[in-house]
């Protein structure tokens, strides 16, 4: 199944990618699968941007669990990372920079902004919120050069895709979670290890 068009109404559009992306959410074993892998290619080419990528933020770092780019435009690449404090999508998650920016050098706070290896032109970026509120990371696209052309309707395309993405990461974990309660219930009692926080609401009474 694939997004045939970017131009559906909000709330068509998040059904045309809920379909797309939770149906085998609980069936796949790697957050990052084909299905994400295809969705996230196809908006980087409708928003017609160089990079976009999904990170995790652990530890003050920012991890790239998927990264797709234009043809010789690898400028980041999946498995890679950085620290958060040095990253555009700090400055949108602490308000220093708004989601949509047309063209960061141009933009009012430049200076205050973090520098970075290769110029940042066009940014897009939103946070990936899971269920129990936690921020999970972001998703975020970018390009080296400005682009006048986007507009809050892109960003709610970004905000839709990062929105779904929350609950495909909710269902995986929730999914480890069991898999892990049922492995401790099923060792003898002098066994036992005390559950991590959070887990004893789980067990089946």
């Amino acid at each position: 199944m694939a997004i045939h068009t970017w131009d559906y109404e909000p709330q068509a559009l998040e059904v045309n990618v809920s379909e797309l992306l939770l149906a085998t959410a609980d069936q796949s074993d790697d957050l990052i699968d084909e299905n994400v892998r295809q969705v996230l290619h196809d908006l980087r080419e409708h928003l017609g941007m160089e990079v976009i990528f999904v990170s995790e933020i652990r530890d003050g770092q920012r991890m790239f669990k998927h990264v797709d780019t234009a043809p010789g435009k690898e400028l980041i690449a999946t498995g890679g990372g950085s620290s958060l404090e040095e990253s555009f999508c700090q400055c949108v998650l602490d308000g220093r920079l708004p989601r949509l920016v047309q063209d960061a050098a141009t933009h009012p706070a430049f200076t205050q902004l973090p520098a970075t290896p290769f110029r940042v032109g066009a940014h897009l970026s939103t946070p990936i919120v899971l269920a129990n509120g936690k921020v999970y990371g972001t998703l975020c696209c970018f390009s080296q050069t400005g682009d006048e052309s986007l507009t809050e309707r892109d960003l709610h395309k970004l905000e839709c895709v990062a929105k779904i993405t929350a609950k495909r990461i909710d269902i995986k974990q929730a999914r480890e979670l069991q898999e892990q309660l049922a492995k401790w219930e099923l060792q003898p009692m002098d066994e036992k290890k005390p559950l991590p926080a959070g887990f004893s609401s789980h067990i089946k009474r």
